[in-house]
């Protein structure tokens, strides 16, 4: 377990916490004192979490789901309300990373999978959510979001859209919440060794690039009580924060 208990008696939410940087934000979190809800749509990544995180001595609440059913992302809120009453943190992992191609290749089914994952169901959980963040002495969310939004790199143009939005919804809350104990800040993973840049980049060496592991103390950081940022995003690239 680990020395630092900055998250005792938090209560955590991630999503995408069955693989990648969800698994390891979820596992570094639960070392830090939180219970963590960790959301998934793969029963058996989840399980595995769930093992890992009592064998360090944490607890977690595994909800198999898969984020693009709205109508359960909707109920989750008074669920939660139900048994803890709060909810101090938010990390919104799950993504999907669509087609690589020029934009006007793209299908627009493929685009709206995409959006659903990327946008439509963040939105939807932060609606769901809020109020419970509102309970809490120091709601923290996080979106994970990415460079892209702001590059504009070839061929990057429907996944880069998805996180564009992203940030736009996240400062706006951000700025919603200015008068609350409620705090909204975007994580920039950077390069990451996850299955999601294996597809992205398929000939790229994973040993030249991070492992999850190495990088999702500064993503759990950002949800802490002592985290008094806002409307901002931390880029592992420079490990600095700067205005959305």
């Amino acid at each position: 377990m680990s020395d630092v208990k900055d998250l005792a008696d938090r209560v955590i939410l991630i999503t995408g916490a069955s693989r990648g940087i969800g698994y390891f934000t979820a596992l570094e979190a639960a070392k830090r004192g939180a219970h963590i809800i960790a959301v998934a749509r793969t029963i058996g990544g989840l399980e595995e979490l769930d093992d890992e995180i009592q064998d360090a001595g944490g607890t977690a609440t595994l909800v198999p789901l898969d984020i693009t059913e709205g109508d359960k992302v909707d109920q989750m809120g008074g669920s939660i309300f139900e048994r803890w009453g709060k909810l101090d943190g938010l990390i919104a992992n799950a993504g999907l990373l669509g087609i690589i191609s020029p934009v006007p290749h793209i299908a627009p089914k493929e685009v709206g999978n995409v959006f659903d994952v990327n946008v439509i169901a963040n939105f939807r959980l932060l609606r769901s959510l809020d109020p419970l963040l509102r309970q809490s002495d120091a709601g923290r969310a996080v979106f994970v979001s990415s460079s892209s939004a702001e590059t504009g790199k070839p061929f990057w143009g429907l996944y880069g859209a998805t996180k564009a939005a992203v940030n736009a919804m996240a400062k706006s809350y951000a700025s919603e919440m200015e008068a609350s104990s409620v705090n909204t800040n975007v994580f920039y993973p950077g390069a990451v060794r996850t299955g999601m840049r294996a597809k992205a980049v398929p000939g790229e060496d994973p040993q030249t690039i991070p492992h999850p592991r190495e990088i999702v103390s500064k993503l759990v950081d950002m949800v802490t009580p002592d985290n008094q940022m806002n409307g901002q995003v931390f880029d592992i690239r420079t490990g600095a924060y700067r205005p959305l």
